[in-house]
């Protein structure tokens, strides 16, 4: 049974850092991608940044490149986002997500096989 657990989210002033971090456990050699999604309130899901898995390639959307970094550590099944210089805008809950398939686009929630439950990120002004 796949298990992903988010951890590192919080409350912080604009500017400020945070690092999430994705715990996974489980059959997790099937999974080809991951990434890190956020909801903001009122507002769909939408995809912050990805890792290939296999390659440790990357992908940001706009709004976090320069900002935003992704990570893997093999050895310990976890996934990092590094945020930094965050503004309230990147408030939200984020979610860690994992596709076991290689077809799909990556920035396409329903390719997404795993979720987990999200941690809560609050930028305040």
């Amino acid at each position: 049974q796949v298990e992903l657990v988010e951890s590192g989210g919080g409350s912080v002033q604009a500017g400020g850092s945070l690092r999430l971090s994705c715990a996974t456990s489980g059959n997790t050699f099937s999974f080809t991608y991951m990434a890190w999604w956020r909801q903001a309130p009122g507002k769909e899901r939408e995809v912050v940044a990805v890792i290939g898995v296999a390659a440790g390639t990357t992908n940001y959307d706009d709004s976090v490149t320069g900002r935003f970094t992704i990570s893997q550590d093999k050895a310990k099944n976890t996934v990092y986002l590094q945020m930094n210089s965050l503004q309230p805008e990147d408030t939200g809950m984020y979610y860690c997500a994992a596709k076991d398939k290689y077809a799909g686009a990556w920035y396409v929630e329903r390719n997404y096989a795993y979720w987990g439950q999200g941690t809560q990120v609050t930028v305040a002004t």
